[in-house]
């Protein structure tokens, strides 16, 4: 089966390369670039600088341009230009399984006479099915590139083919960009006009909020580039600020005098004169540089009394002198801290007052200046979108003089690497590797449907197989026989071929019954020959059997024992006479028992004789006393027997004969009928029931695990042994 569906799937083979149409593939490569910046698209609107490529968004690019050049547009365009309609693939070919599908699928909508490809759907949907089987396109990985591939009988139509979609999908790409470019233009054309009323219209509104502010530009900038104005608010507010910081300060240091004032501490007074400068008034200064000078004499007096004190004495009259100027000191400090005492409640009070009036101006400058800082934001803001307004309509003017141009220019990020051209030799078919195919699927599928055969055969295959349904060893197996003939002497291989295969393993199994038991104490050894079913071989290995033990020089009698359809005449090549059938019948016969062959005059036999209307009433009432009889006058007594399955003639006799031999043939005997006869047989029988397997082949593998040789090297004829000698 392995080699049978081998062979037939490589003649397959060959005869589809032998008479299968010769298809050119014609190849051509395309470049897809990067988009260019130049294109007139939404998103260089606003930034005419083109970012970094994103690897996936070139990789989805690239996989659409593939996608495009198969859609059925750029196909239908194809055919159509090429006029491939009329050519050998696109005719219309009878295909039986469209056939069998069209039956149970309905009919679409008949295409109208003279219609275009475009207005005929049926025409359309076969011309797009044969194209798209035809063509191959596919992106070079890690490239830009996209591979087109296309195969048809002609190698100059194949080639055309994939020129004529390349120029498709660039002139296709050109007509996107520029039909873009086109509604970009048309739509800027109507937008500039409103854009450019907003953008005076806001223009306008900051010169109102410039001129509402009192914000003047200078027409400079600054080191950090910020433009120059000029507010008064802004100054007035300045400069109130600077007004009520000089008055909390005139207050604060007028109070600290006015304090210190009303303690009398002239020491802090005289600190105070350092800190003038922040006071008004003339007098409040005098007279506190006057405390401070007093102050000075008073401890230079001091210093000079205690000095004196130390050197002279008490009672010195210097002593007396400076005690009397530190007094006068004294007495004058008294009275200039009198007089400053009341001059600096009054300046305090003033100052107080002052700064009240001075926090008055500024609380009004700052609400003025808040005002204006509102103002100020509102102008910022409008300010910002009249210069954003006016950019706009800057930019989009010039993209629309750019426009008027890019409508001129055939670009496209398209670029042909390499066109299609005739190819040489044929793409397909490809004959070695369909040869190598064919071969290992032709094994593939031979193994397969040998694995399953022999899964499903219940067949009998093996010696194993019987010897683990038997539960014991065979007595012997048999191979075929080469013998051709089917009557006469001459179909016994035993007579015909003494040396062959076949006989001497008819001899290994006369040599088993010999040792198998012993012989009965008063006549010889009945020998039931059956089978499971009939064709098993009974009647061939019994008349072999028989010659084989006569040989040996027993005495021995074979038996036609099947009533219903005894061969053992034909066997012979003799008529049918009277035979075992009259014999149970109570007939007086007279020489029913002949000599098997001339040469053996010790091996008889006894035919069936005429068919019997109830042999198995014959049998068990007649065949015992027929038995015994026979064990008086021969060694052995070969029962060719009928099949135990079908009738139960053979299981009758059973229980009669000494042995029993149940032939079970290869590839004819299945293991459910061997395990079921075996067990019928077996059944309430003591004697040995020896298994045979019949039909062996020198090509099984149990032959050689029985056998151990293939060839009988030891078959040699009478000439040969008389060369030897």
């Amino acid at each position: 089966m392995v080699y049978g569906t081998a062979l037939t799937v490589v003649v397959l083979a060959a005869l589809y390369c032998g008479f299968a149409t010769r298809r050119y593939e014609a190849t051509g490569t395309l470049q897809v670039q990067s988009e260019s910046s130049d294109a007139m698209g939404l998103e260089s609107l606003m930034s005419s600088a083109s970012g970094a490529t994103d690897p996936l968004e070139a990789n989805i690019n690239l996989q659409t341009q593939a996608n495009i050049l198969q859609s059925d547009t750029l196909a239908l365009s194809t055919v159509e230009t090429l006029h491939m309609e009329e050519t050998r693939d696109f005719q219309p070919h009878w295909n039986p399984v469209g056939w069998l599908l069209g039956l149970f699928t309905p009919s679409g909508v008949k295409d109208m006479p003279g219609a275009s490809l475009e207005n005929s759907p049926q025409r359309r949907q076969a011309a797009l099915s044969v194209f798209q089987r035809n063509l191959n396109v596919k992106p070079v990985s890690g490239t830009r590139l996209i591979e087109i591939n296309y195969l048809n009988p002609d190698p100059m139509l194949a080639a055309a083919v994939v020129n004529t979609l390349m120029k498709g999908l660039v002139d296709y790409t050109f007509q996107t960009r520029y039909t873009a470019t086109n509604q970009a233009s048309e739509w800027l054309s109507g937008q500039l006009s409103e854009l450019r009323q907003q953008s005076e219209d806001l223009q306008t509104k900051v010169v109102d909020l410039q001129r509402q502010s009192g914000v003047y530009s200078m027409g400079t900038t600054d080191a950090q580039g910020r433009e120059q104005a000029y507010s008064g608010v802004l100054d007035e507010l300045q400069q109130a600020t600077l007004a009520l910081t000089q008055a909390e300060q005139s207050r604060i240091l007028k109070g600290a005098i006015a304090h210190a004032a009303e303690t009398g501490d002239a020491e802090m007074l005289s600190g105070l004169a350092g800190n003038s400068v922040g006071i008004n008034s003339q007098s409040m200064s005098n007279s506190l540089a006057l405390i401070q000078s007093l102050r000075q004499q008073e401890a230079t007096q001091q210093a000079a009394l205690q000095e004196a004190e130390a050197k002279y004495g008490s009672s010195y009259p210097k002593i007396v002198e400076l005690r009397g100027n530190i007094a006068g000191l004294e007495h004058s400090i008294h009275q200039e801290v009198e007089r400053l005492k009341e001059r600096a409640k009054s300046d305090f009070a003033v100052a107080v007052q002052t700064e009240a009036n001075t926090r008055s101006q500024y609380e009004q400058a700052k609400q003025q200046a808040a005002k204006l800082n509102d103002k100020a934001i509102e102008y910022a803001i409008v300010r910002q979108e009249a210069d954003e307004s006016r950019g706009l309509y800057e930019d989009l003017l010039k993209r629309l003089k750019e426009a008027g141009v890019l409508e001129g220019l055939k670009s496209s990020n398209i670029t042909v690497v390499d066109p299609g051209r005739s190819p040489a030799m044929p793409k397909r078919p490809n004959v070695p590797l369909n040869m190598a195919i064919s071969l290992g699927a032709g094994l593939f599928l031979g193994g397969l449907g040998a694995l399953l055969v022999d899964t499903l055969d219940s067949k009998i295959n093996t010696i194993t197989e019987v010897e683990d349904i038997v539960g014991q060893r065979l007595l012997g197996a048999t191979p075929l026989t080469d013998i051709v003939a089917t009557t006469g002497p001459d179909s016994l291989a035993s007579i015909k071929d003494p040396h062959s295969t076949y006989t001497e393993s008819l001899r290994a199994i006369r040599t088993g019954l010999l040792l198998t038991g012993g012989m009965p104490e008063h006549g010889g050894r009945v020998i039931l020959v059956t089978s499971s079913i009939a064709s098993e071989g009974k009647t061939t290995f019994s008349s072999n059997l028989a010659v084989i033990l006569a040989q040996a020089n027993r005495k021995v009698l074979l038996v036609d024992m099947d009533l219903r359809r005894g061969h053992l005449h034909r066997r012979l090549g003799v008529p049918n006479r009277q035979g075992l059938s009259e014999l149970l019948a109570g007939q007086e016969l007279r020489d029913h028992i002949g000599s098997l062959l001339p040469d053996l005059p010790q091996c008889h036999a006894l035919l069936a004789g005429a068919t019997s209307p109830n042999p198995s009433e014959l049998l068990e009432f007649g065949i015992g006393k027929c038995i015994e009889e026979w064990r008086k006058n021969y060694d052995f007594i070969i029962l060719d027997g009928p099949p135990v399955l079908p009738v139960t003639d053979a299981v009758l006799v059973n229980p009669l004969a000494d042995i029993t031999l149940l032939l079970t043939r290869v590839r004819l005997t299945e293991r459910p009928q061997l395990r079921q006869s075996y067990r019928t047989l077996t059944e309430g029988t003591k004697h040995y029931i020896g298994v045979v397997l019949n039909g062996l082949r020198p090509s099984d593998d149990s032959y050689y695990g029985y056998y151990g040789y293939r060839k009988n090297v030891y078959n040699y004829s009478e000439d040969d042994n008389a060369k030897r000698s």
